[in-house]
This record gives C-alpha cells, structure tokens and sequence, in this order.
C-alpha cells in the first residue's frame, strides 16, 4: 500500500501518446499513477519505467474500457490496495475514420463504445467512490474534433462531443461534494493518433504554426487535478494552438 499522503490516479489509455505524457506528469508531483492499457503491456512498461527513473510511483491496471465487468474487477483490485482514487483521466480513445456514407455500422459503434460508453463504465465506480470520500478531479479528454467537426470523422465528432456533454452534466450533480469535472479538447497533437493523415496543410490553418505534443496536454491536465483549480468546474479547456 503507497504512503496514504500520496494522491492516488488512473489514467486510461496511458501507454502511448497522451495518456503516457499524462501519466508521468502527474507523477512528478507526488501522485500514485495506475496506468491503464488494453493490450499493449510493452509500452505500459515503458511509461511505468519512466515514472520510476524519476523517483515517482506507479502501477499497470490492464483493462478493457468497453467491458463494464473488466473495469470493476480491476477498480475494485485498485481499491483494495488504496480504498481511494482521487484522480480520474479518461483518456483512452480511438478513431476509425470514413466519410459518413461509406460508415459501417460497426465503424460507428466501436468508436461510441471505447470513447463514449468507456466513460461511463469507467467514472461510475470511480465516482463512487469520490462522492464518499467527499473529494475528487475528474478530467476527459475530449477533442476540437467534438467541438467543431472534421469531415471523416462523424464517428468520432460524436462521441467527443457527446463526451463535453457528460463533462459539463456531471460536474453540476456532484460539484457539491468538492469534485470538479472537466474536459481538455486538445487540436493536432503529435501521437500515433494522427498516422495518415496529411499535416503539412493542418498546420498552415493553425496559429501557432506546428502540431501540439502530447506534454502540452498533460501540462493543463495536471493543473486540472491540482488544488489550484478547486473552483474550475465543468469546463471545456480547448488546447490546439489557436485553430479553435
């Protein structure tokens, strides 16, 4: 069991990318980080191994975000070793892109249920557990593609977007008991989420003149979960270098 004056987090989908800049951000400040993954233990390790090379802490938490039952098995594994989780970042996401009338109904399903029913499964037992302990953040990643739309993408626009709905919903029925519920909608981020696409012409549409990286999300995130930002409460913070 960590030191009890240590915070307790899970980040899903903290292998790669964004969740793995989250992940080891978080844990510079002295918070316990589990790192959640669906099959990729490689790169989970990866994240882990970083984490500890700078003295922080950290464990792997594998599970299926689309699977209700996999996900309470594994918070309630989590729980007994720490009876708190006192951040939650819903990260893990996919994107499976197509123009609206070529979209298999699979194409928009599977999308809805990682990005969109993940979140549910994910914050319900979480939120629970915030709500008796009286304190908790809650942080989404959303996207700018749920904010304004990207043509291929009706898919994925949907469940963003229906994601910054969630965010601000949830925020109004337990800010009360000293949780706050946000979103950060990141633009253009260097991840393997943005393989195939042509980003020499995104860029020419963005302010700042380059692709974000995955540190400049998990900068805000951090904020987001800190003490600091105790009075910020179901808000969008959009991260995408002007585009939006």
């Amino acid at each position: 069991m960590t030191d009890s004056t240590h915070q307790v987090a899970l980040v899903t989908g903290a292998g790669k990318g964004i969740g793995k800049a989250i992940a080891i951000e978080l844990a510079k400040h002295r918070i316990f980080v589990y790192i959640n993954y669906l099959s990729d233990k490689t790169s989970a390790l990866q994240t882990l191994e970083e984490i500890t090379s700078r003295n922080g802490q950290g464990d792997l938490l594998p599970f299926d975000v689309t699977c209700q039952e996999d996900v309470q098995s594994a918070i309630k594994t989590l729980l007994q070793t720490h009876n708190k989780i006192d951040i939650l970042v819903n990260n893990a996401g996919i994107r499976k892109d197509t123009l609206f009338v070529m979209m298999k109904k699979t194409d928009w399903q599977t999308i809805l249920d990682t990005n969109l029913t993940g979140f549910y499964n994910v914050t319900k037992p979480v939120v629970k557990n915030m709500l008796k302990n009286r304190s908790g953040r809650i942080v989404n990643v959303t996207s700018a593609a749920g904010q304004m739309g990207n043509p291929g993408q009706v898919n994925y626009s949907a469940s963003k977007a229906g994601l910054i709905g969630a965010t601000k919903a949830l925020a109004r029925e337990v800010g009360s008991r000293n949780i706050t519920v946000n979103a950060v909608a990141p633009g253009f981020i260097k991840t393997q989420m943005i393989d195939g696409i042509n980003t020499d012409q995104i860029i020419d549409t963005i302010p700042a003149k380059r692709l974000g990286t995955p540190e400049d999300i998990a900068y805000i995130t951090a904020f987001l979960c800190s003490k600091k930002a105790a009075y910020i409460n179901g808000q969008v913070i959009g991260i995408n270098g002007g585009m939006l």
